[in-house]
């Protein structure tokens, strides 16, 4: 099953790509449809933050088209996201990704040249959960591929030189089913950047996902933690992957003997600690209130104005502990991790 491809039949499907550019700006640029929606079914958002978000704000346009088709092509693995008169998203059967917007306001074009797949041992952070009928579900194609891309905004003064072409690290995920849940919290960050093929050896680097909210009368997260750092990393297996996913990372009644989270968003703050068998991770994070960004979130009806709020200068820490027979969680810590300029998003009843 090709998860990042359209799924026919679903209420909503959603893309989702972040560019970290060459200066410490992003962009974020969301493709999304809602087939039976009486109104505004369609849309393309793009938001350019540069890194000084406090001092000069954010550049940001909404297009509700008319039309948009997302359908396969070749063998079934490659696909076209197109509004027409606007831009597509176009995604080989190689994963290799390629972007064109054109807008009277500004104007984005890139293509990808890697690709970073979630995990060595699932494709997708849902694992079996996937093939479930749930009301939502989160795929995360690629932890951050290389992008060559250029980029104009004639009206807005704040663009980064060097963010105007060049080659950026781009982190693409879906959404599809039927809608966003109630509340819902997303995080996200990468540290260094992916070797520039997939032969090479990896270049230092960590990176972390989150997912989760008020779904089905409990509280559930997904959640994915790589390093290339960590103690246990060796030739053979040079990647640190830890996962977690429902029953564990699962809270029923606000009780969970696995599971703490805990977000607040007038702190503009998110913790949460996850524990397996053998493995826990605690991780907090943490922006400022000028930083956050509204973004438009798809239900059965339309899209919903300021649903959820996002900011990309988010402070996350992160620390992995080991369970060792005989000693407590904290007597020995695999690893702990520092991300700045990260992402944190709060939705719904969260925010």
């Amino acid at each position: 099953m090709e998860h990042f491809a359209p799924h026919p039949g679903s209420g909503f499907e959603g893309y989702y790509s972040k560019f970290d550019l060459p200066s410490g700006g992003r962009i974020a640029l969301i493709i999304c449809t809602v087939p039976k929606a009486e109104k505004r079914p369609h849309k393309v958002s793009f938001t350019y933050v540069p890194k000084s978000t406090k001092e000069h704000g954010y550049f940001q346009r909404f297009i509700w088209p008319d039309e948009m088709s997302m359908h396969r092509t070749g063998d079934g693995t490659s696909f076209t996201l197109e509004a027409p008169g606007i831009g597509h998203m176009t995604v080989a059967n190689n994963s290799i990704t390629s972007y064109s917007i054109r807008h009277e306001d500004f104007t984005f074009s890139g293509k990808t040249t890697t690709h970073v797949p979630w995990s060595t041992s699932t494709d997708t952070p849902e694992g079996p959960l996937v093939y479930l009928p749930l009301p939502l579900h989160w795929h995360v194609h690629s932890l951050g591929s290389l992008c060559s891309y250029n980029l104009s905004i004639p009206s807005y003064p704040h663009l980064a030189n060097e963010d105007k072409s060049g080659t950026a690290t781009v982190h693409q995920e879906k959404n599809w089913a039927n809608s966003f849940p109630s509340a819902h919290i997303w995080v996200q960050a990468r540290s260094s950047t992916p070797s520039p093929s997939p032969s090479s050896s990896p270049n230092p680097h960590a990176s972390l996902c989150i997912a989760g909210g008020q779904i089905l009368g409990t509280e559930a997260y997904l959640l994915g933690y790589r390093s290339t750092t960590h103690p246990s990393c060796t030739p053979s297996h040079p990647v640190y992957e830890l996962d977690f996913r429902p029953p564990l990372a699962m809270r029923l009644l606000g009780l969970s003997p696995s599971l703490s989270a805990v977000p607040n968003w007038e702190k503009r703050t998110f913790t949460l600690s996850a524990r397996n068998w053998c493995t826990r991770i605690d991780v907090h994070a943490t922006a400022d209130e000028g930083t956050f960004f509204p973004l438009a979130s798809p239900f059965p009806e339309s899209h919903r104005d300021n649903f959820l709020a996002q900011s990309f200068s988010a402070e996350i820490s992160v620390g992995v502990y080991e369970w060792v027979w005989g000693e407590r969680w904290w007597d020995l810590r695999g690893e702990e991790k520092r991300f700045e300029g990260g992402s944190l998003e709060f939705g719904g009843g969260y925010y």
